[in-house]
């Protein structure tokens, strides 16, 4: 220790040398490394939780959908039509399973926009409808709740090539199905033309009135809803199973199938497959029974297994 001639003490004003500072930089950046993973992975855990409560809240409100209405939420006339505030739940609304479902989300204003309007106050009020964002509809780990391009119009709205859109889709069953009702069905129904009116055996489409009573493998043993496959490559834009609103009909968009030959698979860049249920998660997806359960599926689930848990009355009673 140095002191002057009066016996004061003399600190050191040293300061730290290029090399020091460089070490120092070179452990904080060690650490930040060590814990962006860490960070990474917590933020992404509670994407899934917020995932999984999404399809939760989808499932009651189908539930509740049930307990008002008799039957699981119908599914529409198919992908040129949006929701109708004027008719109804039944086979003679052409607007899809999530419209239905609005009066048990909160969203009843949003599925009343046009009521009692005629033409063009009709269409626009529909289009103001399709662009109604509702941030429930969307994983949080693939893409922000707001609108994307849609370029497949809607014969009952107008139309700016934007919509609101949902990364859950209802189970059809196994067996594919696509079309549309004619531009004249809102005046001809139920004679309308251009429906692919094959059976279905899932839980909601063209036209369905599917009861509890329907579902012979079991509510519990039943899927619903679950996360649809999209293309990384897609998020952003669009592609034939991500193009339109959420509230369309009977369509890719808003419904997904099972089979041996599809399996749920992960959200893959370069694989524009529109049929698939899937996810932005790693290693699995989430998926919501007719009961109201949610479920963690594993991409490698048997695709067997899969296709009886799609299926409403295959005989099996497949489980989670």
């Amino acid at each position: 220790m140095a002191t002057d001639s009066r016996g004061t003490v003399i600190v050191s004003q040293r300061g730290m040398t290029l090399v020091e500072l460089l070490v120092v930089i070179a452990i904080l950046a060690s650490l930040m490394a060590l814990l962006l993973p860490a960070v990474q992975s917590a933020r992404e855990s509670a994407r899934r939780v917020q995932c999984l409560n999404n399809l939760r809240q989808l499932a009651l409100a189908g539930n509740s959908h049930v307990a008002s209405q008799g039957h699981f939420p119908s599914n529409g006339w198919g992908y040129r039509w949006t929701g109708e505030p004027d008719r109804g739940f039944g086979e003679e609304q052409p607007g899809g399973w999530l419209y239905n479902l609005l009066p048990w989300l909160e969203q009843d204003s949003v599925r009343m926009l046009g009521a009692g309007l005629v033409g063009g106050a009709k269409r626009n009020a529909l289009l103001a409808q399709r662009t109604s964002v509702i941030p429930l509809f969307y994983c949080p780990s693939r893409r922000a709740p707001r609108l994307y391009p849609a370029p497949e119009s809607a014969f009952n709205s107008a139309d700016n090539g934007l919509a609101a859109k949902t990364d859950y889709a209802a189970c059809n069953g196994s067996r594919l199905t696509n079309g549309s009702a004619n531009a004249q069905c809102i005046a001809e129904f139920p004679n309308c033309s251009g429906w692919n009116r094959n059976p279905f055996d899932g839980i909601t489409g063209v036209l369905s009135r599917v009861t509890p009573a329907h579902v012979r493998d079991g509510l519990a043993h039943t899927l619903f809803a679950a996360e649809k496959h999209v293309s990384p490559d897609l998020y952003l834009s669009s592609h034939g199973a991500d193009n339109n609103s959420c509230f369309q009909g009977n369509d890719w968009d808003v419904n997904r199938w099972v089979g041996r030959n599809l399996p749920p698979l992960q959200d893959l860049p370069g694989y524009t497959g529109q049929a698939q249920f899937g996810s932005a998660h790693a290693i699995s997806l989430h998926a919501a029974a007719c009961d109201g359960s949610v479920h963690v599926v594993a991409y490698g689930i048997d695709p067997a297994v899969w296709e009886s848990l799609g299926r409403r009355n295959d005989g099996g009673e497949a489980t989670w």
